[in-house]
């Protein structure tokens, strides 16, 4: 394998990663929004994704955890991570594809000036959604569809074992990353995949355990 073609097998795997952290991200704070107006409730987002508490208070927190560029952590800086990703990789995933990203990053920058920025979080969630539908239809190479997959389902596991998803959840995932990343190139380890197998078969996963390895699950 080339250099050009190991540098774009990482690209692939973490457009499939931040993709993925946008989409999930979202979702979560979506779906708490109104209590993290309420409360102090940030703090306990912040303790479950394990990124730090730079935050002054809940509108802080809001503003900057879902619009700040400049914060590593947040959601528009993980989305404009996916893009530039995304753009060097117009050739392998072709402008279509490409164009969902781009569009997701148009909305998040109208939810930045919107008062009511729920309604283009689920613009966001849908070309997000549109782009996976996308690399499913217009990327005739296996290995690359399959890259942005393992991407995908690596950064899923993480992020549910973070938030203490079910242990269905969790087996669901665990199923399809190990179902699919034999078919890629990727460097990996099959003891970690039989790992994350034998971890799902505690009623009680070891959530932390499962973190670790799915961190260091592929050289990429």
């Amino acid at each position: 394998m080339g250099i050009k073609s190991i540098t774009n097998t990482g690209r692939l795997y973490w457009l499939g990663r931040y993709s993925e952290r946008v989409y999930t991200s979202l979702k979560l704070f979506s779906s708490s929004y109104d209590t993290l107006i309420e409360q102090d409730n940030y703090k306990s987002v912040c303790r479950f994704l394990e990124i730090p508490d730079i935050y002054t208070d809940k509108e802080d927190f809001i503003s900057r955890y879902a619009f700040d560029p400049a914060n590593p952590d947040s959601i528009y800086a993980n989305l404009q991570r996916a893009y530039d990703n995304a753009i060097e990789l117009r050739e392998e995933i072709g402008s279509e594809t490409l164009s969902f990203i781009q569009m997701a990053i148009y909305e998040m920058n109208s939810a930045k000036l919107s008062a009511a920025p729920l309604l283009y979080f689920q613009k966001i969630t849908d070309a997000i959604l549109a782009f996976w539908g996308c690399v499913d239809d217009q990327i005739d190479d296996e290995n690359t569809r399959n890259i942005i997959k393992i991407g995908k389902r690596v950064e899923r596991l993480d992020l549910y074992a973070r938030l203490g998803k079910d242990r269905v959840s969790l087996l669901r995932e665990v199923n399809r990353l190990a179902g699919r990343i034999g078919r890629t190139d990727l460097i990996y380890r099959e003891e970690d995949v039989q790992e994350l197998k034998d971890l799902m078969s505690t009623q009680e996963p070891d959530c932390s355990r499962i973190i670790w390895v799915v961190e260091h699950l592929v050289e990429c």
